[in-house]
């Protein structure tokens, strides 16, 4: 029966990358185990049924990988937010700050209605800046946010604290 314990051996650690001190936790097993990446989208989707979604929001890249299929399963529309100069029409752009820098982030303007319901779906969720910036770029283009999911959640480094007020659910937890 897998679970999240089950679903956290397939999770690899790898020491120092991108910089030293930075334990980076590599999906890339998870995402080519049938049976694992079967279950982390449907735990996902499990997560938000029954509620109304209308757009699914993947962010560059790993949260593309896990975004298309929660939508395709919600029966909802898939949104990519991506680094800068990726998209390749009006944007909105959003600066975050992660545990080892900066950067942006970057939504096609017309990407998202006023009124829309949507979910935020990534890989990691760490300081909480990439979400954050995230749901900034979704709330200015007039849509709220139905809730974020996450694979893998960072407990140490309390980015749930940057988004209080929103539903938020993690697969597998590291302190």
């Amino acid at each position: 029966m897998a679970d999240a314990e089950w679903l956290k051996r397939h999770i690899r650690d790898i020491a120092d990358f991108p910089t030293p001190g930075i334990v980076f936790r590599d999906l890339t097993p998870l995402l080519g185990n049938v049976e694992a990446m079967r279950f982390t989208v449907d735990a996902l989707v499990d997560a938000f049924a029954g509620r109304r979604v209308d757009k699914v929001v993947g962010v560059e890249a790993r949260g593309f990988i896990l975004a298309a299929p929660v939508a395709y399963r919600l029966g909802a529309g898939f949104v990519p937010v991506r680094k800068p100069g990726k998209l390749p029409w009006r944007t909105e752009t959003e600066e975050y700050a992660l545990e080892y820098g900066v950067d942006r982030l970057e939504m096609h303007s017309d990407g998202l209605g006023a009124g829309e319901a949507v979910l935020v779906i990534d890989d990691v969720i760490a300081t909480g800046g990439t979400a954050r910036a995230t749901v900034q770029l979704i709330e200015r283009l007039g849509a709220t946010v139905a809730g974020l999911g996450f694979a893998v959640e960072l407990t140490l480094l309390a980015g749930r604290e940057k988004l209080g007020g929103y539903d938020i659910v993690s697969l597998v937890t590291y302190e």
